[in-house]
């Protein structure tokens, strides 16, 4: 939350700068070699911009659920059976019926990027998926959580992504958590989860 925030504040000051020093100081030869640092500054500014909410959304999910490391983690880039995104998914315990596996799908691509190359296929390199071996992962998989890589140390979470059912935050869909008690979706919603009203759930 605190790098994102340093992040966005550098890259949204670097392009006026940029276009400062291109007007005032920069002959027009130099134009050109200093327009993409300008427009990648201007990039950069975005999606920091973009990336707030999210980080914002991170925080809340881990008041709510402690990290949990976690190995041999099953993980795709084509669709899982069981998902109605296609896109890479991890796939989980359900925590409250252990024999029951639930996909978290990367449904937004957003800063995903290092993510999607270190799940890989067949093809990738042993060394890179071992990046995220093991996984740190804390959240309630019916409904939303947060994954990350262990840091050089093995200590501490880094390139921490939030990942989550469609319909927490999409009003036209409806969640199936049929094995959920009312106690877990207030958990959920308390973590930030928006859409749960009409949740399918346990009575008991």
């Amino acid at each position: 939350m605190l790098m994102n925030s340093i992040g966005q504040a550098g890259w949204a000051a670097a392009f006026p700068v940029f276009l400062y020093v291109m007007v005032v100081f920069t002959s027009q030869a130099y134009v050109l070699v200093l327009t993409p640092f300008l427009l990648y500054s201007l990039y950069r500014a975005v999606t920091q911009v973009g990336y707030f909410s999210w980080a914002v959304r991170m925080r809340c999910i881990l008041q709510q659920y402690p990290w949990q490391i976690l190995k041999g983690v099953p993980r795709g880039l084509a669709k899982h059976p069981e998902a109605t995104d296609e896109a890479a998914w991890f796939e989980f315990r359900d925590p409250d019926h252990f024999e029951r596996k639930v996909p978290l799908v990367f449904i937004r691509h957003q800063r995903a990027h290092w993510w999607l190359k270190r799940i890989g296929n067949v093809k990738t390199k042993p060394a890179l998926k071992a990046e995220i071996e093991p996984l740190w992962f804390a959240g309630d998989p019916r409904f939303l959580g947060v994954v990350a890589a262990s840091s050089a140390r093995a200590d501490e979470p880094k390139r921490l992504h939030v990942l989550y059912q469609r319909p927490v935050f999409d009003s036209r869909r409806v969640l199936d958590v049929s094995g959920a008690e009312s106690a877990d979706v207030d958990r959920a919603r308390r973590a930030g989860a928006r859409y749960l009203d009409g949740t399918r759930q346990s009575s008991a």
